[in-house]
């Protein structure tokens, strides 16, 4: 899966519409948390609902609004 549009974020909780690599199914208002380790890891390894496959081995993660450590 990977970010297509993030619709709303306050602080570090945000919700995106995340679409499938492979298939393009679409799954939207994914609740999400913006730090280094959702983006780089939990976002990749998400499995599709509809086929069942994770991210690419290319997937480039967003950068976080926020800087690690930094209080929001």
């Amino acid at each position: 899966m990977k970010i297509l549009k993030i619709n709303s974020q306050y602080r570090r909780d945000f919700y995106a519409d995340l679409e499938c690599d492979h298939c393009g199914h679409i799954e939207k208002n994914v609740s999400c948390y913006d730090d280094a380790y959702f983006h780089q890891t939990v976002i990749p390894e998400m499995e599709c609902k509809k086929c069942g496959k994770m991210a690419k081995d290319d997937y480039r993660p967003l950068s976080t609004k926020y800087r690690e450590g930094e209080v929001v």
